[in-house]
């Protein structure tokens, strides 16, 4: 009788062991997918940040260079674009954004410079690309596929 129990329990014990090792495998498939989903997203987003940010800054830059009088509304949405960094971006990125910012606003203050002398200064590589560094900033980070960690990560 006690062969039977022998049996039966190493029945049991393999049932559960291997019904274990399925859910932890599921589990484990499952949280890398959610996890890889998630980095996806991420750089996506920031993707379409940095790309908004590229857009607006050169619309001020562009309107710098011709005016001094400073249009409020597009330097605003560029100081949000950058405060949305500092939360979906590392530091050194948000740097490179607050540099394109200052540029723009000491281009403000400069004078006006006639579209003929851009360019000139463009033609003879005088006239800064002023998202140069900002952009390879970019093209780092998400080649490396940076994390910035969350307040709350329902996984961790």
């Amino acid at each position: 009788m006690e062969t039977a129990y022998i049996t039966a329990f190493a029945a049991l014990a393999g049932s559960t062991i291997g019904g274990l090792t399925s859910l932890t495998a599921t589990w484990l498939a499952q949280r890398f997918q959610f996890r890889a989903q998630q980095l996806a997203h991420d750089i996506a987003r920031r993707e379409d940040l940095y790309k908004d940010f590229i857009n607006e800054a050169s619309r001020c830059y562009s309107d710098a260079l011709q005016r001094h009088d400073i249009e409020v509304a597009a330097l605003v949405r560029v100081y949000a674009l950058v405060s949305r960094m500092r939360i979906l971006s590392s530091p050194a990125l948000v740097e490179q954004a607050d540099n394109v910012v200052r540029l723009i606003m000491e281009t403000y203050a400069g004078p006006n410079r006639p579209i003929a002398e851009v360019v000139g200064e463009v033609r003879s590589g005088t006239l800064l690309d002023p998202l140069r560094d900002f952009s390879d900033a970019c093209r780092e980070e998400l080649r490396r596929g940076v994390v910035i960690p969350r307040l709350h990560d329902p996984l961790q």
